[in-house]
């Protein structure tokens, strides 16, 4: 029992920990590959072809794991569908059109508030335990979200433009995906990571299929030369790195790291997103910006090392 306890509740070092990071640093380098794809194909498109390449990787994976599909109840079976509809299909489809709508900085920053929507639907679904003064850092961190969205302006302008369409879009996107993490966790005790991030795959193409039947939009694809296989390069290097990789080493890393912990290690998704928005857009970090990120930034880092000496207690009253 002493054994199970503490593997159950992973240091912050820990090889999962790690994973997550990767993992989530891998998400960074997407708007590297979707910004190029959006000239030739809406965002619809882009994620169902996304989707179609992974499951060539992926329905093997779940052919080989059949049999844990066998110990899957209604309530797996909702999870399933959160993660695939919600997280795998519309979040990706609603991130990649805010990138196309707003500054791309506080479009990938603004998924920081994802760790925020997944502790408030753990504590309601997995019934885990908010982090001290939780109502007071919450109001830290939506202030910190202002100053990634509108600066240090008041967001009344003489065009009467006073939500920014990119930057709302980020933050439902950060909240699908923040469900999907705690519904992600929740199935990580029935089936393996791989069969996890193959279901999410495979489950999302039918709602994906119809999406992009009901928008009736043809792709504007060159006929050939090296501009019809940048598309294909590009759409290949998004399907197997921020898509396929990146989702193989995160629930790997997940079904080993406490939720809250998880949320730090993500950090490192906005860090490599600006890093990639630097280098390759050309796009700065706003003062603004700056401090809304490190406002949200300690949240989260709070809220893990509350999570994290929590875990230590626990572990010290078992053995």
């Amino acid at each position: 029992m002493e054994h199970t306890n503490k593997k159950a509740l992973p240091a912050a070092g820990s090889t999962g920990f790690w994973l997550v990071a990767l993992g989530a640093a891998l998400w960074g380098i997407g708007p590297l590959f979707r910004i190029h794809l959006l000239d030739y194909m809406t965002s619809t498109q882009v994620v169902l072809i996304e989707h179609l390449l992974v499951c060539l990787v992926a329905v093997p994976i779940l052919w080989i794991n059949r049999s844990e599909l066998k110990n899957l109840r209604l309530k797996h079976v909702f999870a399933l569908l959160v993660i695939s509809w919600g997280g795998s299909a519309l979040a990706t489809v609603i991130f990649t059109i805010a990138l196309s709508s707003g500054d791309l900085n506080a479009v990938v920053l603004l998924q920081k508030m994802q760790p925020i929507f997944a502790i408030l639907l753990a504590r309601l679904i997995l019934k885990e335990t908010l982090p001290k003064r939780f109502v007071f850092f919450f109001i830290i961190a939506i202030v910190g979200t202002y100053l990634l969205t509108f600066g240090f302006t008041i967001p009344f302008g003489t065009n009467s433009e006073w939500i920014k369409i990119g930057s709302l879009l980020s933050l439902l996107a950060a909240a699908l995906w923040g469900g999907s993490t705690v519904m992600g966790r929740l199935l990580l005790g029935q089936a393996q990571y791989k069969t996890v991030t193959s279901l999410r795959y495979v489950l999302a193409l039918p709602l994906l299929l119809i999406m992009t039947w009901m928008e009736g939009a043809s792709m504007n694809l060159p006929q050939a030369g090296a501009d019809l296989a940048s598309i294909g390069v590009n759409l290949l290097a998004q399907a197997l790195l921020p898509g396929l990789l990146s989702l193989l080493l995160y629930y790997k890393g997940l079904s080993s790291t406490k939720a809250s912990m998880a949320t730090l290690a993500e950090l490192s998704f906005p860090m490599m997103g600006v890093l990639v928005n630097w280098i390759a857009f050309g796009q700065l970090v706003t003062p603004a910006q700056l401090i809304g990120f490190v406002l949200i930034w300690t949240t989260l880092f709070i809220f893990a090392r509350q999570q994290q000496q929590s875990s230590q207690q626990l572990v010290s009253r078992t053995t």
